[in-house]
């Protein structure tokens, strides 16, 4: 089942008791996300978005982006799904991450990025930006999340969960982007994490995927000002990609909350030691600039 390509799995849909929490502009919005995730219309949108997408961020940030560690993501098993689980101080640092791995890699790929239901799934507005600006990827929506959490539509979240459990076990070439932290790090210093949730211990334990450890630095929020500083002297753009991580000794654990946050600090934990890689090289190449300025 895992080599078969995500066109020929079946994908699950929500029971007609998980629809029903949804208001009807959610049900309308999540049905026409979910049919442009399935078949023809999902390879023509990561059509775009490989062609399109990728292409105007590459534009805008080849100045500024550092790549490392990208053969690790090669060596693995392109057949089967790969979670890439990363950082989060952006708006933009899965974009990075999707542009890097069209641009880069040549393997046969289409991408999935669960997020949170509230805007994207609730009005035109946030059906139109991910379009624009996701091609449909941001995709299995979820509701009970963040500062305002809707405890009412617990039931759909159920769904999204196993939806996107199976995008990890089913499908190959599926790659997942998930923010472990479940939300922006808003702190000034790039080195630091929020505490790991535990809904990316329950994805991992109930698919058992392959899991690509990502750690992101140097991106901004302001688009304008981020767009310019690939011109202009913007921080360089660091991305690294780290090793599979072998999670076999939790797979075979209990199915409880304790083992989904053994492995939320267990995924944190190896993002930060890539932001440790990073804090070196960085402090180093920044010094040597400095020193080259001088003469």
């Amino acid at each position: 089942m895992s080599n078969r390509n995500l066109q020929e799995v079946e994908a699950l849909v929500p029971t007609t008791e998980e629809s029903a929490v949804l208001s009807a502009f959610e049900r309308f919005a999540f049905r026409v996300t979910h049919r442009m995730n399935l078949g023809r219309w999902k390879r023509f949108w990561t059509w775009c978005q490989s062609f399109f997408g990728a292409g105007w961020i590459h534009i805008s940030t080849y100045n500024l982006m550092r790549i490392y560690g990208l053969e690790h993501i090669e060596a693995i098993d392109h057949s089967r799904p790969i979670l890439i689980v990363a950082n989060h101080r952006s708006f933009f640092d899965m974009y990075v991450v999707s542009t890097t791995l069209f641009r880069k890699t040549k393997w046969r790929k289409q991408l999935f990025f669960p997020v949170r239901g509230r805007f994207y799934y609730q009005n035109p507005l946030g059906m139109f930006v991910n379009l624009i600006m996701g091609w449909w990827s941001m995709y299995p929506p979820f509701f009970v999340t963040g500062r305002d959490p809707m405890p009412e539509k617990r039931a759909f979240d159920k769904y999204s969960m196993r939806r996107l459990a199976q995008l990890c076990m089913e499908g190959g070439g599926n790659v997942i982007g998930f923010h472990p932290e479940g939300t922006r790090n808003k702190t000034a210093d790039p080195y630091s994490f929020l505490r790991p949730q535990p809904g990316v211990g329950k994805l991992i334990k109930d698919a058992n995927p392959q899991v690509i450890p990502v750690f992101i630095a140097g991106l901004g929020n302001n688009l304008p000002k981020q767009v310019l500083g690939n011109w202009f002297g913007g921080d360089k753009i660091r991305l690294y990609f780290g090793e599979q991580l072998d999670l076999s000794q939790f797979i075979t654990k209990k199915d409880h909350v304790r083992t989904y946050k053994e492995i939320g600090d267990f995924v944190m934990g190896k993002i930060a030691e890539l932001g440790e890689a990073d804090r070196g090289l960085h402090q180093k190449l920044t010094a040597e600039d400095t020193e080259e300025d001088k003469k």
